[in-house]
């Protein structure tokens, strides 16, 4: 069996959606000859929100954990100032000072070993050193990791795969900075040794070889949890009013005015119509109450937020549900979608413009449709018509079914089983 050492910034107990991908190598690469060894934090959720990536680890010594799928090894984790003085004071104090400190190490830690993440990095070093491995892995972001993989790499004439969630120069925050050339070279000089790229769909590779060429690329979908499916398989929906479930970020260009304006009106223009809006975890919580509240105040009644749960949690509450709720990403999958698929409820995409400007433009609209699992809507004026239509099938039947197809190569399974291809492949060069 081959033996595989995973860095992995993100992962749980800590709530993300990064966290998942490689949790989910942790959970299935042993089923394809691949013994995993991760390399992460300590992670405590005590807050409950996004503090909680900041919070110190449980201890001041890394926790070793070992079975028969995998190892699983966590660095303490000690807050740097910046992040001292946030969990103390809040957002409002020092935020100059939190912001230059951060921003010290986020650039320092390319050229020392310096910051919380340099754990990682001593953590997989220290256990080289009695281990062999015969590939090695790092999940970004953090990037840092991508550095820590190729000096590990060298140090022990392991070859190395940079895995990217997201592109790394083409962050937003990176868009108009005067740091993206810094970090472009970086990213340049980093990968030159790397022996395979790993990406979460095309667009993003696409986007990686506009300044890292000459790499050999694999794409692995995130994916959804094939256990969701056994999960909420005997869980009923709702049918007495008709719910529409969203998890997660909600971006600032997500059409959320005009989603609720929709709701809004129908009501408005058939007030016994029965609605019920649940947003869970999400970063506009805030927003969704001004907006409810200043504008579109008949949905006050049937709005619910929730905080951050856990996913097993999460997907439970939301299979009760009748509809999930799914905003554009345009020419991104996203992560989102692949949940989604595993609760088999209905998804509605708002909005889908049906503008195809390159072959990736609409790939949330195409794998819908490929899939059967929900509706492209339009605008705001097809949302009303369709959200009528469910609640007329609601009434009748008692709930709305999803007749999907052709899921089972989305499940996190098979996209774990193409990596552990990869990672044969790479160990035998």
């Amino acid at each position: 069996m081959l033996k595989l050492l995973i860095l992995a910034y993100d992962f749980p107990p800590y709530v993300s959606v990064g966290g998942l991908r490689p949790y989910s190598w942790y959970k299935y690469l042993h089923q394809f000859d691949v013994y995993p060894v991760v390399i992460t934090r300590q992670w405590n959720n005590r807050h409950g929100n996004h503090l909680d990536y900041i919070a110190p680890g449980e201890s001041s010594e890394t926790i070793a954990e070992e079975s028969e799928i995998g190892t699983l090894i966590r660095t303490a984790y000690v807050p740097n100032l910046a992040n001292r003085l946030l969990l103390k004071y809040g957002d409002s104090k020092y935020k100059l000072l939190r912001k230059s400190i951060s921003a010290f190490y986020e650039l320092g830690q390319f050229l020392l070993p310096i910051g919380p993440k340099a754990n990682l990095y001593h953590a997989a070093d220290e256990y080289l050193k009695n281990n062999k491995v015969d590939c090695i892995i790092a999940t970004g972001d953090p990037y840092i990791l991508f550095k820590y993989a190729s000096k590990l790499g060298r140090k022990y004439s392991v070859p190395w795969i940079a895995d990217y969630r997201d592109p790394w120069i083409q962050d937003k925050s990176l868009k108009n900075s005067r740091l993206k050339n810094w970090f472009a070279f970086l990213e340049r000089k980093i990968l030159a040794d790397a022996y395979k790229v790993t990406t979460v769909q095309p667009f993003f590779k696409q986007q990686i070889e506009q300044n890292v060429v000459n790499k050999d690329f694999g794409i692995i979908y995130n994916g959804y949890d094939p256990d969701v499916i056994e999960l909420t398989k005997n869980i009923t929906q709702n049918k007495d009013v008709l719910s529409i479930a969203f998890a997660g970020t909600i971006k600032d260009e997500d059409p959320v005015a005009s989603f609720l304006g929709s709701c809004h009106e129908i009501i408005e223009e058939n007030p016994d119509f029965k609605l019920e809006l649940n947003f869970y975890g999400i970063n506009r919580e805030r927003d969704i109450k001004e907006m409810v509240a200043n504008q579109y105040w008949l949905l006050k009644n049937c709005t619910n937020i929730f905080p951050r749960m856990n996913n097993l949690e999460l997907v439970k509450v939301m299979a009760e549900k009748n509809v999930l709720l799914l905003f554009n990403y345009h020419s991104i999958l996203g992560t989102k979608i692949f949940d989604y698929l595993a609760l088999k409820r209905k998804i509605i995409l708002c909005y889908d413009e049906g503008t195809v400007t390159d072959q990736c433009a609409r790939p949330q609209a195409e794998l819908i449709n490929a899939t059967n699992s929900g509706i492209a809507i339009n605008d705001a004026e097809h949302l009303k018509r369709i959200l009528q239509e469910l609640s007329d099938v609601l009434k009748e039947n008692g709930y709305i079914s999803c007749p999907s197809t052709g899921i089972d190569k989305y499940s996190r399974v098979r996209q774990v089983e193409r990596l552990a291809e990869i990672v044969k492949g790479v160990a035998v060069n």
